[in-house]
C-alpha cells in the first residue's frame, strides 16, 4: 500500500460526553485520524515532549496502553496507533485491505512519515512488535530507546512451533472462521487466557468494545492467518529481514520487560531477546501474562518512567 506523501494534518474527532458507567471513562484521550487511501487509521497523539510510541498486538488496541499514556503524557509526548480493522480504526472487509505484514508496516511508516518524529522511543507487544521493529531496522537513525514487552522480533527460537490454539485458528479455517467472527473465540478468550488476574468488567468491556460484530473481527483472525511460518508465506521474507537485521539495534538503550506466564511468548522468547541483547535491562515478572500492562501496571510504569530518565534523548 502507498501513503500519502503530504497528508493534511489530522483534526481530533468529537466524542459525545462519557457515561461515568462507560469503559471509556478509562480511555480519555482524543482520536486523530491518518488517511491510508480512503481508510481512517486512529492513533492516540497526548503530550508534550519526546516521542514514545506504543504498538499494540492482536487483539487488543491502544485501550491497552491507557495507564502508560495517562503516566507518561505530563511530560512525553504519547503516540498509539490501532492497526487497522482493530480498535477505533476503520473495519475493511477482505476488498479493501488485505490484512498482511507489509500493509501493518507500511501504515506504521506511513504515520511516523506524518508525524514527522525523530528521536522515538518504542515501546511494543505482541504483533506490534515485529511491525514496529520492522519500521525500526530500516530507520535505527530514528529510534532513541526499545522497550520490549511480551513480542518477538525473530523467528520462533529453536525452530518451536506456534501454540496448538494458535495452529488451528491458522490453519483449520473451517472451524476457526465461524469461532472467531460470529463467537469472537479470540478476543473473549484474550481477556481470560492472556492476563494472571481477574481483570475488571469495565476493562473487559474496553479491549472487546472495537470486535463487537462478525465484520469488526476479521482483522483478529487474519492477524492469526498471516503468521509466517514456512518460505513462501506471506510476510516471511519481513521477518526473516528483521530476524536477520536485528543487531542493529544492539548500541540503542533496551528495557525488557516480560510476563512469565505467556503461552504464546513463552521463557524461550525472553531468554532470545536477553541473549540478543546482553546489554539490555530486563525484568521478569512472576505474576503476570501476556497481557502485563493489566497484570503489573504499576511496577511497569515505574520502570519505564526511571528508565527514560536514565537514558535522556
Amino acid at each position: 500500500m502507498t501513503h500519502l506523501s503530504k497528508p493534511a494534518k489530522s483534526k481530533p474527532a468529537k466524542h459525545k460526553p462519557i457515561d461515568p458507567n462507560d469503559y471509556r471513562n478509562l480511555y480519555p484521550f482524543q482520536s486523530h485520524f491518518l488517511d491510508r487511501n480512503g481508510l481512517r487509521y486512529h492513533f492516540v497523539d497526548q503530550g508534550a515532549g519526546d516521542p514514545v510510541v506504543m504498538v499494540h498486538g492482536n487483539p487488543t488496541w491502544s485501550f491497552y496502553f491507557r495507564r502508560i499514556i495517562a503516566a507518561l503524557s505530563p511530560n512525553y509526548r504519547t503516540i498509539a496507533p490501532d492497526h487497522m480493522g482493530c480498535g477505533l480504526s476503520d473495519k475493511p472487509d477482505d476488498s479493501h485491505y488485505d490484512f498482511r505484514l507489509q500493509s501493518r508496516v507500511a501504515d506504521f511508516t506511513a504515520l511516523m512519515d506524518h508525524l514527522e518524529l525523530d528521536r522515538i522511543t518504542l515501546l511494543v507487544h505482541d504483533w506490534g512488535g515485529m511491525i514496529a521493529i520492522a519500521w525500526a531496522v530500516a530507520n535505527p537513525h530514528l529510534v532513541a530507546r526499545l522497550i520490549i514487552t511480551n513480542t518477538a522480533g525473530f523467528f520462533p527460537p529453536g525452530r518451536k512451533r506456534i501454540p496448538l490454539r494458535l495452529w488451528i485458528v491458522r490453519n483449520l479455517s473451517a472451524v476457526a472462521t465461524p469461532a472467531v467472527l460470529y463467537g469472537n473465540l479470540f478476543a473473549r478468550g484474550a481477556v481470560h487466557m492472556a492476563p494472571q488476574k481477574r481483570l475488571a468488567a469495565k476493562v473487559k468491556q474496553g479491549l472487546l468494545a472495537p470486535y463487537n460484530c462478525p465484520q469488526n473481527r476479521i482483522a483478529s483472525l487474519r492477524f492469526v492467518q498471516d503468521i509466517p511460518m514456512a518460505p513462501g508465506d506471506p510476510g516471511f521474507d519481513i521477518v526473516d529481514r528483521v530476524d536477520r537485521r536485528l543487531s542493529t539495534l544492539a548500541d540503542i538503550p533496551m528495557l525488557i520487560l516480560w510476563g512469565r506466564h505467556d503461552f504464546v511468548f513463552d521463557m524461550d522468547y525472553y531468554n532470545e531477546w536477553c541473549r540478543r541483547f546482553p546489554k539490555a535491562e530486563n525484568h521478569l515478572f512472576d505474576d503476570a501474562g501476556h497481557y502485563l500492562l493489566e497484570d503489573v501496571p504499576d511496577r511497569i510504569i515505574g520502570l519505564v518512567k526511571r528508565f527514560l530518565t536514565r537514558h535522556p534523548v
